[in-house]
């Protein structure tokens, strides 16, 4: 059984709060959910938003899309005029796309306060607009909106809604929980009911009550055959359901129509999207998110090791993401042997060296060390206990940061650092100013090993978080900080602690860059220290 799948990020999406797409991002999330082979893909509303009214002249003048629909979204006519005279209906026209959006008021209450208009000629409206848009050659949806608040208030009144959209040519008529306040059951019932009209039913869920992903699957059980969403769950409030565990859970567990091998794509597209928005993708979220598939605790490793289906409800790769396993002190010898060999290190016939690094992780992670989110520090500290040495590209002689600060002049501080390493072209004294010491510190220690290694000038930090631990202790807690570092092709992670947040930084900022030069391969021709 085919479901449709509606995706509007770009407009639903967007009202999230803190987010701001430029018609360039728009178009290029379009362009990934083409990619991903979304039926639908919602623009925007042309002729009341001038971006979305530019971002439907680029799409449709440059034939956007190979494989999706693109929609354009707008309301039914004003009260006491035509359709054909309506300018907001006109420029859903003049958008240019094959199929438009209706939102239409289906709660007499929002018709009597919100409208300012009796319930006929709500009727009338999505009646009128209906048909001048399909005389004019589009398909036209209908979103019903405030759908199951108005039938648990007046169904019959929000029946007829349906009744007259459907009458009018509407193609699926979508059914709104927009308010995101129902719960499965009550869906499954409404649905239900609502499928003796005789038009194919959709579901636009909102997450308010936490149930969105839910309510749509119910929708769909209870015979909706379209389904609404938004990539990553974004939306305004606590956001719209979650398309692509949506299209996950109705795949890959209920076995309907839905992506088919596309949905192989979910997790890489969702973290591109992520990128776009700038929106820090959500680690735990189901299928695709980092975590997704991410095993702690040294119980599961075990078994894991012997088959990984035991404790996975799915394979990984079905929707793009993969297992990790996360070392932290509850690990045991099997999760240290996994995440080796996750991370391309043999450790095979080496049980001493898996046990050291088993016994020297719970060591660490007792004093402030984590692993499980820094996974390059780890792969160093294993590689320690498996060569007898320390990986180094660099041996650091000293290093300082200081900042100055300006009486009388706040933010207009300078902060400088001097670190002194020897590499094998030799001794180097470099001084960096920076954004605070932290940045400072990396910027000279970037100066003084870029003559040795050219290639840490694709280095870039793109993360850094600070933890205060044990902060019942005031200004002498431990401090963690973890530091996210990419060449432009993979980013990794790793940690530092120490009593202040300069030291713990310094440490994290050395693993990186030793990190980064080991998998860049200079160890060969430049010489380890």
């Amino acid at each position: 059984m085919r479901i449709e799948i509606y995706d509007t990020t770009l407009r639903d999406g967007a009202q999230q709060e803190g987010m701001n797409l430029s018609v360039a991002d728009k178009l290029a999330i379009a362009r990934l959910l083409d990619q991903l082979g979304v039926h639908i893909v919602e623009g925007g509303w042309p002729g009341a938003v001038p971006r979305d009214t530019q971002f439907f002249q680029e799409a449709v003048g440059t034939q956007l899309f190979g494989r999706s629909v693109l929609a354009a979204f707008g309301a039914t006519r004003k009260v006491g005029t035509t359709a054909e005279h309506d300018p907001q209906v006109r420029a859903l026209l003049e958008a240019g796309a094959p199929l438009v959006t209706l939102v239409a008021k289906s709660d007499i209450r929002h018709v009597e306060r919100a409208l300012r208009t009796e319930g006929d000629e709500n009727l009338d409206m999505v009646r009128d607009t209906i048909e001048f848009l399909t005389r004019e050659g589009r398909e036209v949806l209908l979103d019903a909106e405030h759908f199951f608040d108005g039938y648990r208030y007046d169904p019959a009144y929000t029946r007829s809604v349906v009744q007259v959209a459907a009458d009018a040519g509407a193609r699926t008529v979508v059914l709104c929980d927009t308010n995101g306040g129902m719960l499965p059951n009550w869906v499954g019932e409404i649905v239900t009911d609502m499928g003796s009209i005789g038009v194919p039913l959709g579901m636009h869920a909102h997450n308010d009550t936490g149930c969105a992903v839910a309510n749509t699957l119910a929708a769909v059980e209870a015979g909706a055959r379209h389904i609404q969403g938004t990539i990553n769950g974004y939306g305004e409030r606590t956001g719209n359901a979650d398309l692509l565990t949506c299209v996950a859970n109705l795949q890959l567990k209920l076995g309907y129509d839905c992506l088919g091998e596309d949905l192989l794509q979910a997790a890489p597209i969702a973290h591109q999207i992520s990128e776009i928005t700038n929106i820090s993708p959500f680690a735990r979220q189901p299928y695709v998110g980092a975590s997704a598939f991410a095993h702690k605790a040294g119980l599961h490793a075990s078994a894991i090791r012997i088959d990984p289906d035991l404790y996975q409800h799915i394979e990984p790769k079905a929707v793009g993401n993969d297992m990790r396993m996360l070392v932290s002190d509850m690990a045991g010898r099997a999760s240290i042997e996994l995440k080796a060999r996750e991370l391309g290190v043999n450790v095979s016939g080496r049980p001493d060296a898996v046990a050291a690094v088993t016994q020297k992780v719970k060591e660490a992670e007792a004093l402030g060390y984590t692993y499980d989110a820094a996974d390059a520090s780890f792969e160093l500290l294993l590689r320690e206990e498996l060569d007898g040495h320390r990986t180094s590209y660099f041996e650091v002689e000293s290093w300082r940061a200081q900042v100055e600060e300006r009486p009388g002049l706040p933010g207009d501080g300078i902060a400088e650092a001097t670190v002194k390493v020897r590499t094998p072209k030799g001794r180097i004294v470099r001084t960096g100013e920076g954004n605070g010491p932290v940045n400072a510190l990396d910027r000279a220690l970037r100066e003084a090993l870029l003559p040795t290694f050219p290639q840490i000038a694709d280095f870039e930090l793109i993360d850094f978080k600070v933890r205060i631990l044990d902060s019942m202790q005031g200004t002498d807690a431990t401090i963690r900080v973890l530091i996210e570092t990419t060449d432009g092709i993979r980013s990794w992670s790793t940690v530092g602690v120490g009593s202040d947040v300069v030291a713990a930084s310094w440490e994290a900022l050395a693993d990186s860059i030793t990190w980064g030069l080991l998998h860049h391969e200079l160890a060969s021709g430049q010489g380890a220290v």
